[in-house]
């Protein structure tokens, strides 16, 4: 004969309120092995004791309960470690991004180190280049970046040119204000390009630029746009105009995105310091 806990001792026992509980049953995650049809009293075997426990566990992990359910109902151990394998590398990026938006607050409460990345003002002159231009969400930016990059290579190499300076991109102020905007990723190159998909020849404008270094990933970019943005302020340099980006190293060259190097530029009143082949 089968010996039944109530709600109550089964909470006591797995350290799980009854609300708790009754939501499991609820949503069919854990139920009870026997319901009362005329009370509604739910009863528990001691046997779920343990599953009831690895619900927990996985909880305080922040899997949801449908992920959860599919770890119960796995039909075999290698479909269940499977589910638990992918919410453990989840854990582990979230992790990641934890540890580097923590290391990115101590630096910004640091006070600057006397090597802060210098800014110099840059004349460049207009530029032939392979380009594909796109209204992009920024929430959209780092996928669409690759693969527009990807293809301006793939291009360019196809029509037998020669990269003859640094991948660019410009960006309108409506991909900061409103984070959706023109969106235009050119690369250099020694010859016209014939228009080919989402690619097109572009003569990039000349400009004048206050320009900063970033070293490391996009995702801290912003420190160098915040570093730029108050050198022009305070130097009453700015003028209208979009930001102007030139990858210098990246992807192509080091999967290791603290090696990456991006060179962000502030369009600024013109100055005597030139770069004729436009980076």
């Amino acid at each position: 004969m089968t010996s039944y806990l109530s709600i109550g001792d089964f909470s006591r026992a797995t350290h799980m309120t009854v609300k708790t509980l009754r939501h499991y049953h609820e949503t069919g995650l854990l139920e009870p092995a026997d319901v009362d049809p005329r009370t509604g009293y739910r009863r528990y075997s001691a046997h779920q004791i343990p599953t009831a426990q690895v619900v927990r566990r996985f909880r305080d992990l922040g899997m949801p309960l449908e992920e959860i359910r599919s770890v119960l109902t796995a039909s075999d151990a290698a479909v269940r470690n499977q589910h638990i394998t992918a919410h453990l590398r989840r854990l582990e990026d979230d992790l990641g991004r934890t540890r580097r938006a923590v290391a990115a607050l101590h630096d910004l409460l640091t006070p600057p180190a006397a090597d802060a990345p210098a800014i110099e003002l840059r004349s460049v002159g207009a530029v032939s280049a392979a380009a594909v231009t796109a209204t992009v969400d920024a929430q959209d930016m780092g996928a669409w970046f690759q693969g527009a990059l990807g293809e301006l290579f793939a291009t360019v190499a196809a029509q037998g040119l020669s990269e003859s300076g640094y991948a660019g991109g410009v960006y309108a102020d409506d991909l900061f204000t409103t984070h959706r905007g023109s969106v235009t990723i050119f690369l250099p190159c020694d010859g016209l390009v014939r228009p080919v998909g989402r690619v097109e020849p572009l003569l990039v404008p000349p400009a004048e630029l206050a320009v900063i270094e970033h070293c490391g990933p996009p995702s801290e970019v912003d420190r160098a746009y915040g570093a730029l943005a108050a050198y022009v302020s305070r130097h009453t340099l700015a003028v209208e105009g979009p930001i102007r980006e030139y990858y210098v190293v990246g992807r192509r060259q080091t999967p290791d995105s603290a090696l990456w190097r991006t060179e962000i530029c502030w369009p600024v009143f013109p100055t005597r310091v030139t770069d004729p082949g436009g980076r």
